[in-house]
């Protein structure tokens, strides 16, 4: 379990967010929402050690701040958007990187049958084993986003936080990214803390949600109870249901007046 009492962080002395408390248990999946420089990747950089905080963070009754950084990393593993720096290793050597910290030796470290067993299994549960051994400065957005999956998932995390993931991604690839966190989440032992613009994939993947508002918390609940709440469209300046609802009518109007059904015209 994941508890985070009363916990501020910031840059440079000035904290981006204040005073923030949540519980995720094992086999919950959070997310976190709000408008831009709201500090949800403050959050997620606080809660993966990356930057210091004020308050505390435990995981399964542990102080982070009490553990080494090899040892948070085996708890905790980040995915963050695709970037477009990147060395040119093969599929696998990046995935593989995911090991690391599994693999014995002090200086040079040298991959075990397991690690290699693993980064397999990996590959294979995000599509791209057949491909392994193709250059990564190669791949498309979608099937980069998919190395980076399969890279978190190598690092045998009970955590994992999710910073924007499915940026680069289209539509089919950003659906099945949910579905394979979600299912992966309700493994023994796991959870996810995800940050999403995308409403409707944050309600797809999303147990609890919290609503981040100047860097303190606007809403912190189950997600139907802070979807429906009216703290929703003054965070945002909008009316978001509307504007949701409205996306749905039009979508059913265009089933509904058969658009379909009607052939597409040949460009010559």
């Amino acid at each position: 379990m994941l508890i985070l009492k009363n916990v501020s962080a910031g840059y440079n002395g000035i904290d981006v967010i204040n005073n923030i408390s949540l519980k995720v248990a094992e086999g919950e999946n959070l997310c976190v929402i709000g408008p831009n420089g709201c500090g949800k990747t403050t959050l997620i950089k606080a809660i993966s050690g990356i930057i210091p905080h004020r308050g505390t963070i435990t995981i399964n009754g542990t102080d982070i701040n009490k553990m080494k950084r090899a040892d948070i990393a085996k708890k905790v593993a980040v995915m963050s958007q695709v970037s477009t720096i990147y060395f040119s290793y093969t599929i696998y050597e990046t995935v593989l990187l995911g090991r690391y910290l599994h693999m014995k030796g002090k200086t040079f470290k040298e991959p075990s049958s397991r690690d290699k067993e693993y980064t397999d299994k990996c590959l294979k549960a995000v599509g791209l084993y057949n491909i392994k051994d193709k250059q990564i400065n190669t791949l498309s957005g979608g099937q980069l986003q998919r190395v980076y999956l399969a890279r978190t998932l190598a690092q045998e995390p009970s955590i994992i936080l999710l910073d924007e993931p499915t940026n680069h991604l289209d539509l089919k690839y950003q659906t099945e990214l949910i579905e394979f966190l979600k299912n992966w989440s309700k493994e023994e032992g796991h959870s996810i803390i995800g940050v999403l613009h995308d409403l409707n994939l944050a309600m797809n993947l999303a147990d609890k949600m919290l609503l981040l508002s100047n860097g303190n918390i606007a809403a912190y609940g189950n997600t139907q109870e802070v979807i429906s709440s009216n703290l929703l469209n003054k965070v945002y300046g909008m009316n978001v249901r509307e504007y949701m609802v409205d996306s749905l009518r039009h979508w059913e109007s265009i089933r509904d007046r058969n658009y379909y059904k009607v052939p597409l015209r040949k460009i010559n």
